[in-house]
């Protein structure tokens, strides 16, 4: 999950708090040392406790994928070995207003269609990927709304005007629409099994 680090106009500093709330990171803030949690980017203990940071779109990709499309890319090379999490265990979250909806990712066989405080949303797992994912709007820049479905070759096509879109970039490749692009939308991923602690109100979606 990527979020705008500013506060009232102001870069911030963040590093990692070193513990878990919720079984997930928290952060704190160098200038203030207000501790921040990573889900709801949102202050829960410090001097900016109810502050919030916005959230940014945002993919998980492969990295072969990501360089084929942004070859003259960059990268962070930690040191140590990466924790690896199976992605059956978590969910896609998208948050809006104080609605929010987590999408399964052992359930996301087909694009999911859904709406979430009003915003027609789509959630799509790249299936040729082992995990690669974007979220989209489904509202056209015109204002037409539409309704996706992975086409043959593994990409997007909406399935009332045939046209196809790009899975990763969301950018029109042929059919009427293909002068339009969908717009991605913030979204990241959770543990399943940890979502209402942060979303009670939230829903999980169901397949079928």
């Amino acid at each position: 999950m990527v979020h705008r680090r500013s506060i009232s106009g102001e870069t911030v500093v963040f590093g990692n708090h070193g513990a878990l709330w919720g079984n997930a990171m928290t952060w704190f803030d160098h200038d203030t040392g207000t501790v921040w949690s990573q889900p709801l980017g949102e202050a829960i203990v410090g001097p900016l406790k109810g502050t919030t940071l916005d959230l940014l779109p945002s993919t998980l990709t492969e990295w072969g994928e990501w360089k084929r499309l942004h070859p003259e890319t960059e990268a962070l090379d930690a040191p140590g070995e990466p924790t690896r999490f199976s992605l059956q265990q978590m969910s896609i979250v998208v948050v809006f207003g104080q609605d929010s909806a987590a999408y399964p990712v052992k359930d996301l066989v087909e694009v999911v269609n859904d709406t979430v405080d009003g915003v027609p949303i789509a959630v799509a797992l790249d299936q040729r990927t082992e995990g690669s994912w974007t979220v989209f709007s489904r509202m056209l820049d015109d204002g037409t709304v539409v309704e996706l479905a992975f086409s043959g070759s593994g990409e997007l096509v909406d399935v009332l005007s045939g046209t196809t879109f790009h899975i990763s970039r969301g950018t029109g490749i042929n059919g009427s629409l293909s002068d339009q692009i969908l717009d991605q939308l913030p979204a990241f991923t959770s543990f399943t099994k940890d979502y209402f602690t942060f979303y009670p109100d939230g829903r999980i979606w169901e397949n079928g």
